[in-house]
């Protein structure tokens, strides 16, 4: 898929968290615009941002070439006014898109947070090109809390197919999740949305992650389900005979499911238990 990619300059980076994020987290901070993994139940796709676009999501990517140098400037401000900083990066991006490997502004950021931290960084991501960056957090979790959360919604191939085909393949992201998880960074596994999954879902993860995160496509997608509905979420899953799964109370079960293998004071679940304590 050809991707239409654009270098801007940013004026800011660090966004005032509100909404879903307003539960620890101060800010989020996206190094880019648009997503190239494209998943089809992606909320953002339902976002202004989107909207008026006029290229569809998954095809478009604007690179904050600047991100880094205005991270400074808005840390260091937030510093002077003896600010609490909690990031959350990305909420509308996927900070190691493809784009990342040969942009590296993620890295650059990285880098800059060294020098400046904030006191809390969360990495969400569904890439394993973050072990490039094992280097760097490594050193950051020195000078403030840094957990890395990786996406993976799901333990089977064929449905990853369906819903995110231009995604990163599980087996990947397991593989990239133990390695940071082996290197002393605190991770967390997020099931979000919840889909299709194999009885053998949690031994998949045993040993890799510190928290657990579990969201689905009605309580989590910032509207109660509505712009799961308007993405045709409830036709996809009828159509690949997975409608059992589309369900109101599919967290209970599947919270239900993993406290049978994993302590329960590790495991939250959607907007009120977001920020990880």
């Amino acid at each position: 898929m050809r991707i239409e990619t654009k270098d801007i300059l940013s004026k800011k980076n660090l966004t005032e968290a509100k909404g879903y994020l307003d539960v620890g987290f101060t800010h989020s901070l996206n190094p880019y615009s648009g997503c190239a993994f494209s998943c089809r139940y992606c909320y953002v796709r339902e976002m202004p941002i989107q909207k008026f676009k006029g290229v569809p999501w998954g095809e478009w990517v604007d690179i904050k070439t600047n991100a880094a140098e205005i991270y400074r400037k808005e840390i260091l401000t937030l510093r002077g006014k003896s600010k609490t900083v909690n990031i959350f990066m990305s909420s509308a991006t996927d900070p190691y898109q493809p784009l990342e490997r040969k942009t590296n502004i993620t890295r650059a950021i990285l880098e800059e947070m060294i020098k400046n931290p904030p006191d809390f960084l969360q990495i969400q991501t569904r890439s394993p090109l973050i072990i490039r960056d094992i280097d760097l957090l490594v050193k950051l979790k020195k000078k403030c809390r840094v957990l890395v959360s990786m996406t993976i919604e799901t333990d089977r191939e064929d449905i990853k197919r369906i819903f995110s085909p231009y995604a990163p393949g599980i087996k990947l992201r397991t593989k990239a999740l133990k390695e940071v998880h082996d290197a002393g960074i605190s991770t967390q596994v997020s099931i979000s949305p919840v889909m299709p999954f194999s009885p053998d879902f949690p031994k998949v993860l045993d040993g890799i992650v510190d928290h657990i995160w579990i969201d689905t496509l009605i309580i989590g997608d910032g509207t109660m389900g509505k712009r799961s509905r308007r993405l045709g979420m409830p036709e996809l899953f009828k159509e690949h005979g997975l409608s059992k799964w589309y369900r109101d109370d599919i967290h209970v079960m599947v919270v239900k499911y993993f406290k049978k293998y994993f302590p329960s004071d590790i495991i939250r679940v959607s907007k009120t238990e977001a920020f990880p304590k």
